[in-house]
């Protein structure tokens, strides 16, 4: 069977789940699945102890934007079927890198590294996509989620 399945015209006449677009699919919505269960046994916070939403709440929201995701991708690699490729790409090796230097820097300089790694070669744009991601995350993190940064040179300015 093996065979059968290695060969471009074969790969056409499998069923559905013997296709690996499925089988990705199928473990990422598995997983997500079996996480969105688990947080409906997490405790409520009381009113008075809740700064912006409920504990439980993110983690339901983040897994069902992922299903919702792996669907659509599910259903354009059914449109658009995936390329077998030798090797990876090496935007893919430097967006890798730019998670690295992420944790060592800071989120202005991931976003600018990104952007120009994707194409994005006009100076202003890279500027101002640097300064724009991080104000968005820090209003997100802030107003929807409630959370308080630690004190720092940028955090002193927005809380005094």
């Amino acid at each position: 069977m093996n065979n059968v399945r290695n060969k471009k015209r074969a790969n056409k006449s499998l069923p559905f789940f013997f296709k690996d677009e499925f089988k990705v699919s199928f473990v990422i919505i598995f997983i997500s699945i079996i996480l969105l269960i688990s947080t409906f046994s997490f405790d409520i916070v009381p009113p008075i102890l809740n700064r912006g939403i409920q504990p439980a709440t993110f983690p339901k929201a983040l897994l069902i934007l992922i299903i919702s995701l792996t669907l659509i991708i599910y259903y354009l690699s059914i449109k658009n079927p995936w390329k077998i490729g030798k090797k990876l790409p090496k935007t893919f090796f430097l967006t890798l890198l730019s998670f690295l230097i992420f944790v060592i820097l800071a989120i202005s300089v991931l976003s600018i590294f990104v952007s120009y790694n994707w194409g994005e070669r006009r100076i202003f744009y890279l500027l101002l996509v640097s300064i724009i991601f991080p104000i968005l995350v820090f209003i997100f993190f802030e107003t929807i989620l409630g959370l308080r940064f630690p004190p720092g040179i940028i955090t002193n300015l927005y809380y005094y």
